[in-house]
């Protein structure tokens, strides 16, 4: 018996039919780790499913008290924040895939809206006054994509028909069916030649600040950096102080600190536009997050290696 908690009734209630199918093989029990869960179930649990946004201080502690657990399954591609807090011998398995849509979306929206200057307009609509700017077109533009995973191949098949030149950068260099993908080593290089820089890499220690002061006093005057990816990857003080100087532009969905909290330098900063980390906030995750457990309790109850495993405590 595969025993699994699922952190909401919306995800209960999809996949009802697959443990109806499977009455002798899988028990799904409701559990959003808000608390200890019931000893009599604990003790039974080989897989938990983290609820959404799931960013409460200590919250993964409960799982020290789950004997049997056996797999985590996350429903974001990032896992920074929960490995360091798993109990030892659990496999941890990421939400790739769930949010590419989403994320390569907004990372298309932010970019035609500080282009197209947006945030103008609807400052000018507030204020009743006809504006008229002129200003950079998105269409000719080298757009730099940093991350090639699933996110950034979202991101890069959302932009070509925009007519834009594509210069793509993952961990290591490679050719593709698209063409060259460049190293990241060679990321200092190219900084000076694009327009538009776009980060979808992942937060680990190599990508860390990534976008230093040294990085940022790369990108050519009036570049505009968009970061979906996670606000560590940029140094923030170094960011400011080129938005502060009007040298740079820059669209954030993830910041650091993350909340931004009030009064800080970025809401006021020039050039920039602040999203509060909405990626994947979208109707559409809710029914991908759950095709994504679905496949894993699959796996599972086959026998098969678990589904976007990336790390083993």
């Amino acid at each position: 018996m595969l025993t699994a908690t699922i952190p909401d009734e919306d995800l209960l209630h999809r996949l009802t039919d697959l443990a109806a199918a499977h009455p002798d093989d899988l028990r799904l029990v409701p559990w959003d780790l808000a608390g200890p869960l019931d000893p009599a179930l604990a003790r039974d649990v080989d897989l938990v499913v983290v609820p959404h946004y799931f960013v409460r201080p200590g919250g993964f502690d409960v799982l020290a008290d789950l004997p049997r657990l056996r797999y985590v399954q996350l429903p974001s591609a990032g896992y920074e924040h929960a490995l360091p807090h798993l109990p030892p011998g659990v496999t941890l398995c990421n939400g790739r895939g769930v949010h590419d849509a989403g994320t390569a979306e907004l990372a298309l929206a932010l970019t035609l809206a500080v282009q197209r200057d947006l945030p103008g307009a609807v400052r000018a609509m507030g204020e009743g006054r006809w504006a008229n700017p002129f200003g950079p077109s998105l269409a000719d533009r080298r757009v730099l994509v940093v991350g090639q995973g699933s996110v950034g191949a979202a991101i890069c098949a959302r932009f070509r028909p925009f007519e834009v030149e594509l210069v793509r950068v993952a961990s290591t260099a490679r050719d593709d069916v698209h063409g060259h993908v460049h190293g990241v080593d060679e990321l200092g290089d190219l900084l000076p030649d694009v327009d538009v820089v776009v980060l979808a890499i992942p937060l680990s220690r190599a990508s860390y600040h990534l976008m230093d002061a040294g990085m940022l006093a790369r990108m050519r005057d009036g570049a505009l950096l968009v970061n979906v990816a996670r606000g560590k990857v940029v140094d923030t003080d170094a960011l400011l102080a080129e938005l502060t100087a009007g040298r740079l532009r820059a669209a954030l969905d993830v910041t650091d600190p993350e909340p931004l909290p009030p009064g800080h330098p970025l809401w006021s900063a020039p050039n920039v536009l602040v999203t509060a980390h909405q990626g994947g906030n979208t109707d559409a995750t809710f029914p991908r997050v759950a095709a994504l457990v679905r496949r894993q309790l699959e796996a599972l109850l086959a026998g098969a290696p678990a589904v976007n495993e990336v790390a083993r405590t």
